[in-house]
């Protein structure tokens, strides 16, 4: 079903893609959209990670506690080895798919990795393995949050290349790879190989739109989904359909999107991603109850989903339940170390009054970058925001000028903002906040940032503007920012 017109798209030959079930059917290729395959293990020792030892960790709960969230962070780097060697093997003529993709779509992420590793090592000249496998460590290095996955994928899809160049799997797994270390130039300049060779892949269809969109390309990031609904319609190209959509303000048309995609949706892999979408936009819109509606099913579907339970973390929060937050976000980085619930969790330690344990989660975010940044990616906007509220205000600075250089989208231009007003140089700052609300997206903490920034800047009615938007969009949009908006209102109210 078209996300355009609700009808059949049309019918016509379309060549099979041996690794089309490989996507897990869209689990996010950026923020969490992409079309990643199942997991795998790594090679090589760990790195020791200094900076996950918290300034004056003197006492043993903090020291344990730290260590446990380090190995969280360093778990897939010691799970196992791989089924890659050092020995060049002999370009193999044959193509058969070996371990299919079907068999990484579901179950037991380890078991079917291990099973891929076994069949390659009786079967190393199968290309089509190789590609399965890199794009297995791809999704890996997402769900496990460990970036060291990376460099063991691009081996895997290099081999695969090797043995046969013009395999649309492995190219479309480059576009996938270069997308997660967000490169994402490269990410669509290897997914328009793939599309030379296979234009109906729907990886590197999925892949081509969310470069687009981390690129600032929103009207060419529309135009891109257009051509994959008519070319791959399916979950993973109608959740981007809808984010498109969402991104230009259009929220109504997102919603009737991913509802079509969840009522699509079979497996439990697809359920659970499409029904947490759904959660992340209601929340976003500030309806909390239907976003926990969402994450329950998500989480019905499949009980461990990181991202369903991050999310039904946020909306706990939002609702008043800080305790069920707190809870649930420990479960999430103890699986999944990423900044994003880390930054969540030490903020709700913040409001409960423990300040150290705040600052163990926002040191994990330096380990986290460090080890992101070994892997080959650019953390620059992963970092900025974060250090811009609990760490070094100059690095993110200089980070979110770093990476406005790169893309200027919505999201770079509000790290930009907020990294120039915390520097106090918010006249500056002032036309990057106003540039990300130019597209229409509804987003309360870009409107929280505008509106503290108006506030320095003397622009007291256009900050109560921007500030009661920001709460009336979603008031719990951030443990300390909502709190930090309903202070600086009130202010703004007692100078009148």
């Amino acid at each position: 079903m078209s996300p355009r017109t609700n009808e059949s798209a049309p019918e016509g030959e379309r060549p099979d893609e041996d690794t089309a079930a490989l996507a897990g059917k869209a689990r996010g290729t950026t923020d969490d959209r992409d079309t990643a395959a199942t997991g795998g293990d790594v090679t090589g020792e760990p790195d020791v990670v200094e900076a996950t030892r918290a300034p004056g960790a003197s006492k043993r709960r903090r020291v344990l506690h730290l260590a446990a969230c380090a190995a969280a962070l360093a778990v897939a780097i010691t799970s196992g080895a791989i089924a890659l060697g050092n020995r060049q093997e002999p370009v193999s003529t044959s193509s058969s798919p070996g371990v299919t993709a079907e068999l990484l779509a579901g179950g037991d992420l380890d078991a079917n990795i291990a099973a891929l590793q076994d069949h390659l090592r009786g079967q190393p000249k199968d290309f089509t393995s190789w590609a399965t496998l890199g794009l297995a460590y791809v999704e890996q290095a997402r769900t496990k949050g460990d970036p060291s996955r990376y460099p063991q994928a691009e081996k895997a899809l290099q081999r695969s290349l090797d043995l046969r160049a013009d395999n649309d799997p492995a190219l479309a797994g480059q576009a996938a790879l270069a997308a997660a270390r967000h490169d994402f130039n490269a990410a669509l300049r290897h997914a328009d190989l793939a599309l030379k060779q296979n234009p109906y892949s729907e990886r590197a269809l999925a892949t081509r739109i969310d470069a687009l969109v981390e690129l600032g390309r929103y009207d060419d990031a529309a135009k891109a989904a257009d051509l994959a609904d008519d070319r791959r319609p399916g979950i993973p190209v109608f959740t981007r359909y809808a984010y498109v959509r969402e991104l230009r303000g259009d929220t109504k048309t997102a919603e009737r999107v991913l509802k079509q995609a969840l009522s699509s949706a079979t497996g439990r892999g697809d359920l659970a991603y499409v029904a947490t979408q759904l959660g992340q936009l209601a929340w976003r819109q500030g309806d909390d109850k239907s976003a926990l509606d969402h994450y329950a099913r998500a989480l019905a579907a499949d009980d461990s989903y990181v991202p369903a339970l991050e999310g039904r973390a946020r909306a706990e929060a939002a609702s008043g339940d800080r305790d069920g937050a707190i809870r649930t976000l420990e479960t999430v980085v103890s699986r999944s170390p990423l900044p994003g619930p880390l930054v969540e969790l030490g903020e709700l330690y913040e409001l409960k009054g423990d300040r150290a344990k705040a600052r163990d989660q926002y040191t994990l975010v330096n380990a986290w970058a460090s080890l992101a940044r070994a892997g080959g990616v650019n953390a620059d906007l992963d970092t900025a925001l974060a250090d811009a509220d609990h760490g070094d205000r100059k690095a993110a600075l200089r980070a979110a000028r770093a990476e406005w250089k790169l893309r200027q989208t919505v999201h770079t231009a509000d790290a930009l903002a907020w990294a120039l007003h915390v520097n106090g140089r918010s006249d500056e700052a002032l036309p990057y906040a106003r540039r990300a609300a130019a597209t229409g997206y509804k987003d309360a903490t870009f409107r929280y940032h505008r509106g503290m920034i108006e506030q320095a800047t003397g622009n007291d009615e256009e900050a109560r503007r921007s500030l009661t938007a920001a709460l009336d969009l979603n008031s719990g949009f951030s443990p300390l920012g909502a709190e930090r908006a309903r202070k600086a209102l009130k202010s703004l109210e007692a100078a009148k």
